[in-house]
């Protein structure tokens, strides 16, 4: 049997946002490898072999699911959203990279998602019109002070910022700094959209603005985007706004 390995993102939660090329991996696969609520997305046939690991262990996650490949087997690595963003795409090319020389001539292929910013931002209308940015609020790999950096960075250059990995149990307070930092930089009035658990049957969307913008309202499901001063909201009665950024914003 010939192995191979594929790295599929299975979109923000709802399986009609999941694409048919991903669908055709995972019925195909003989192992599924991934983070176990993720894993627990896939309605795994009997035969196949489901191995679910904690959020934190992307490397031995890699390293596990390349060797059985090595070894034969169909193996899907499973993401939520898109496997290349801030997820396990990056872990097995890393692995890759540090592993043994045979690992390099395997059949690898990422299969993309959609990304919970694009999920988030369709919602509200069109945000993400403009330039834009996505940031990872997670100081597990790097340190807080860089993302300090690149959030201040990112408001200047006048980016729309979508913010991934928000809060945890074991980081409650980085939501609550990047909203005093950003303070500091952007208009109060800036447009924040807490968008949780986007396309599942607990989907929540709230709309406050940059000064009053609340992390009790984001918890690890939930994808943040703050507005650039160019983001406007259009009113509907009975409705929550549209939130849209024009395609001619000028910079700051």
């Amino acid at each position: 049997m010939s192995g191979w390995l594929r790295i599929i993102g299975l979109g923000p939660g709802d399986t009609a946002l999941r694409t048919p090329e991903a669908d055709a991996a995972l019925a195909a696969a003989t192992d599924l490898v991934g983070y176990g609520p993720y894993v627990a997305r896939v309605a795994a046939r009997p035969e196949q072999r489901r191995h679910e690991t904690d959020n934190r262990q992307e490397l031995d996650r890699a390293r596990h699911a390349l060797a059985m490949a090595q070894s034969g087997a169909r193996v899907a690595v499973v993401s939520s959203g898109d496997a290349g963003v801030f997820a396990m795409a990056s872990a097995v090319f890393e692995a890759v990279e540090h592993g043994p020389p045979e690992w390099r001539a395997l059949d690898i292929a990422v299969l993309p998602g959609i990304s919970a910013m694009f999920a988030a931002a369709a919602r509200l209308g069109a945000p993400l019109g403009h330039d834009f940015c996505a940031l990872s609020l997670s100081d597990n790999l790097k340190p807080w002070p860089l993302v300090e950096r690149r959030l201040t960075a990112a408001a200047g250059a006048g980016f729309v910022i979508a913010l991934y990995n928000p809060v945890s149990r074991a980081r409650p307070w980085q939501l609550g700094r990047a909203f005093e930092l950003l303070r500091g930089l952007l208009p109060g009035e800036t447009p924040v959209a807490f968008a949780t658990a986007v396309s599942r049957p607990e989907e929540r969307i709230e709309l406050r603005p940059l000064a009053d913008a609340d992390p009790a309202l984001a918890d690890m499901r939930t994808l943040v985007l703050i507005g650039s001063a160019a983001t406007r909201g259009i009113a509907r009665e009975g409705a929550r706004p549209w939130l849209y950024t024009p395609r001619s914003a000028s910079s700051p």
